[in-house]
């Protein structure tokens, strides 16, 4: 569970095709509903790029938007942060997600800056925290 713009993130494994995905996954999950809207807004977002697995639990999440032409250059920039665990490509509102390690809000509004500060070529970013279940 997450806090911020985005409530939940769902990786779908072996997925065959695009088909399958919007009859599997897409159609059954926007079709959800009770008297009351339990799904108010949903995007998708496709990884065509994913990033390194990370076993440590990422503090948060940030969605990042810049033009395409900047991808490569984000990327590395982003690779040699430390506090980086994972840069996933994706097709949709925006190009890249971070998940990112930090001790706590302070840190993670120090990191933020620094990838801005960094990183200028980034236009805008989204940060989601990710809520622990323990």
């Amino acid at each position: 569970m997450l806090l911020g713009p985005a409530e939940v993130l769902i990786q779908l494994q072996v997925i065959n095709n695009l088909d399958e995905f919007i009859s599997k996954w897409f159609n059954p999950i926007r079709k959800i509903s009770t008297h009351k809207a339990i799904i108010d807004k949903m995007e998708t977002l496709i990884v065509i790029s994913e990033g390194k697995s990370f076993i440590e639990e990422p503090y948060a999440f940030l969605f990042l938007h810049f033009q395409p032409i900047y991808l490569e250059l984000v990327q590395e920039k982003l690779q040699v942060m430390p506090k980086v665990l994972s840069i996933d490509t994706v097709f949709g509102p925006y190009d890249v997600i971070c998940a990112v390690k930090a001790n706590d809000n302070k840190d993670l509004q120090l990191l933020i800056s620094q990838i801005k500060r960094e990183i200028p070529q980034i236009q805008a970013t989204e940060t989601t925290i990710v809520a622990s279940l323990y």
